[in-house]
Order: structure tokens, then sequence, then C-alpha cells
């Protein structure tokens, strides 16, 4: 079975209005939230065969993040096309894996990421928040077969669930 993890990059800093959006890094919330997600998936056991991201500095950060803490050593691959797209580009992307790979992780955006896990998952979320994380299992056995409503939601983790949980 083949598990798709969509992951919104981690809080950006607006600090610097002279940066273009592509540019804009991490902020301090970012740098702490993205370990802290990465280290959820560590305790689950998660070992990606693949990690694909936007090339933008922030997602490219939460991807980095992700494989030190998940100790992926291969590339990640960049895909410029991952950036300000669309869904029909991302499933694009994906049917065209190799069908070796049985866990993918995507680092991108919103509002692209949230209507992607809306049209595959058939689910219903409102908005992936930064360094969320949207895990879905495919119905099919094929990365080539991926299309609307043939994946099921499993768990739709974000930090502040978690803080609000340590709250309780």
């Amino acid at each position: 079975m083949k598990t798709l993890y969509l992951i919104r990059h981690a809080k950006s800093s607006w600090k610097d209005t002279s940066l273009d959006d592509f540019d804009r890094p991490l902020n301090k919330r970012g740098k702490h939230n993205a370990p802290f997600m990465a280290q959820l998936l560590q305790q689950r056991h998660v070992v990606p065969d693949l990690i694909l991201s936007s090339p933008a500095v922030r997602a490219k950060t939460t991807a980095q993040t992700f494989a030190h803490i998940l100790g992926y050593k291969k590339e990640i691959e960049f895909h410029k096309a991952l950036y300000l797209t669309s869904v029909n580009t991302f499933l694009s992307i994906l049917r065209a894996l190799c069908n070796e790979y049985h866990t993918v992780l995507v680092f991108g955006h919103n509002p692209e990421l949230t209507l992607l896990a809306n049209t595959i998952g058939n689910c219903t979320i409102e908005n992936i928040p930064t360094c969320g994380m949207v895990e879905l299992k495919l119905k099919v056995d094929s990365w080539n077969a991926l299309s609307k409503n043939n994946a099921n939601l499993v768990t739709f983790e974000f930090p502040k669930k978690h803080q609000l949980q340590h709250k309780q």
C-alpha cells in the first residue's frame, strides 16, 4: 500500500519586506515546529522512500529538517512546479513516480496542498496550517492511477493540535 504525506512548509518570516515571496525563510516558530512535527513521524517509524519539495526557501528548509530527523539519506527532489502550482500539476508529478516508492513526503504551499488533500483524499479539510501534515493511504497500487477520491485520510496533524493536547 502506498502512503502519501502532504506537508505544508513551516511558518515563514515576513520580517524582511524586500525579500521575494520565494526567498522567505522560516521564522522562530517555524524553526521550532518543523523538528517537532518531524519527530512525530519519527516516533511512528515513518521511513520515506522519496521526499519531494517546492524549492522555495521555507519549503526547502522544512523538507531538509524532516529529512535530517528521519535519517533520509537520498537527495530531496526539488520541483519548481510545486511552487504556486495547481492540483493538476501535483497529480502529474505524483502520477509519474516510480512504483517502487511506497512512502512519499511532499512539501509545498497552500491553497494547493489543501485542495490536493481534499481532491484525492475524499475529505473536507478547511485549511492545512503551517507545518501541518496530511497522511493519505492510496486505494490504488500504482502512482499513475492516482485520481480523485482514491485515497483515504489517515491522520491530519498540525503543531497547534499538539499544543492544545499538552495544555489539557
